[in-house]
C-alpha cells in the first residue's frame, strides 16, 4: 500500500473509477442511485474530494464488491486523512506543491529535466534561499519554512530504498551565478556530491547540443506498485500541471530519451561541472 497521504489518495481514486467503469455506470448512474450528484462522485474519482468510510461502505454495497476490498478502500480513505511531515510548515509550501512532495515520496523512479536551474534534490540552502526570495511577496518566515522542507526532501536520496533517480540538467543551470561565486562554488561541489550516490545518475545538456525535444523543465515519477499509473510533472509560479494518461508518459519519456542521448554521459558531465567549478574559484 502506498505510503505518503497523497499516494493513498491518489491510488483510492483510481480504485474507485476502476470499480466504476468495471459496473459500466456513468458518474451521474451512481450519484442517482446513492442519491448523490455526479459531481461528488467525480470528485472521489478525481481525488479533488474527501471520501469517508461511510462513502466507501455505500459504494462498495452498490458495487457488490468483497468485504476484503471494502476493509483496505476504507483504510486508504482513512489514512488519506493524515498529514505529511511536509504539512506542518503551512504556508511555506503551497497547496499544490504538497500534492507533488507526497507523491516524490512515493516514487520508485525519478527522471527530471531541468532547463534554467540545478535541480531541488540536489540545492544547498543557501542557493535554495536566493531563489525564495524572488518569490511572490515571501515574508522571511516562509522563506524559511520552504527552505526547510526542501532540505528535508533531498533524504529521498539517501534513505533505504531510494529511487533511481536520472537528472538531466542544462549547460546555463551551472553557469547562472545564483547569489554569488562563492554560493555557486559550494552548490556545485554539492551537486558532484550527490553525482556519487548510488541511486543517482546525472547528465549535462551541453549549449552545443543542437535540437532538442523538450522546451521546459519536467519531471517523471514512477511507482512500485502496477496499479499506481506514472505521471509527468512540470510546475509553473503559482500553480502544476500533473498529467497521467498513457499518451502524455510515453511522449515525454520519447523527450527525456532524447535529452539522454543528447546529453554527455555522466564522466564528461562530471568533468564540464569541474570545469565550470574552477571558473567560479578564479
Amino acid at each position: 500500500m502506498a505510503g505518503s497521504p497523497t499516494a493513498r489518495r491518489r491510488r483510492l481514486s483510481i480504485e474507485l473509477k476502476k470499480l466504476r467503469e468495471k459496473s459500466a455506470f456513468t458518474c451521474a448512474h451512481v450519484g442517482e442511485a446513492l442519491d448523490w450528484s455526479g459531481s461528488k462522485v467525480n470528485r472521489m474519482e478525481t481525488g479533488s474530494g474527501r471520501v469517508q468510510p461511510s462513502d466507501i461502505d455505500a459504494l462498495c454495497r452498490f458495487y457488490g464488491t468483497t468485504d476484503e476490498l471494502r476493509e483496505f478502500l476504507k483504510s486508504l480513505a482513512r489514512e488519506a486523512k493524515t498529514r505529511g511531515w511536509w504539512q506542518v510548515h503551512g504556508s511555506g509550501v503551497p497547496e499544490w506543491f504538497n500534492i507533488y512532495i507526497g507523491l516524490e515520496q512515493e516514487a520508485s523512479t525519478f527522471r527530471q529535466y531541468q532547463c534554467e536551474l540545478i535541480p531541488g534534490l540536489m540545492q544547498t540552502e543557501a542557493y535554495a534561499c536566493e531563489l525564495h526570495k524572488t518569490g511572490a511577496h515571501m515574508t522571511r518566515e516562509d522563506i524559511a519554512k520552504a527552505v526547510r522542507v526542501r532540505m528535508e526532501r533531498q533524504a529521498l536520496l539517501t534513505r533505504d530504498g531510494a529511487p533511481d533517480s536520472w537528472f538531466i540538467v542544462n549547460e546555463g543551470a551551472l553557469r547562472k551565478v545564483i547569489g554569488d561565486r562563492v554560493l555557486m562554488r559550494e552548490q556545485l561541489e554539492r551537486v558532484l556530491h550527490v553525482t556519487e550516490l548510488p541511486s543517482v545518475t546525472l547528465q549535462i545538456l551541453p549549449f552545443d547540443s543542437g535540437t532538442h525535444p523538450a522546451t521546459g523543465s519536467f519531471t517523471m515519477l514512477g511507482f512500485p506498485d502496477q496499479e499506481d499509473p506514472d505521471l509527468v510533472y512540470r510546475d509553473g509560479i503559482t500553480d502544476a500541471v500533473y498529467l497521467e494518461g498513457e499518451h502524455h508518459v510515453r511522449e515525454y519519456t520519447r523527450a527525456f530519451d532524447g535529452l539522454r542521448a543528447a546529453a554527455l554521459s555522466p564522466q564528461r558531465s562530471a568533468h564540464l561541472i569541474n570545469s565550470v567549478l574552477k571558473e567560479h574559484t578564479r
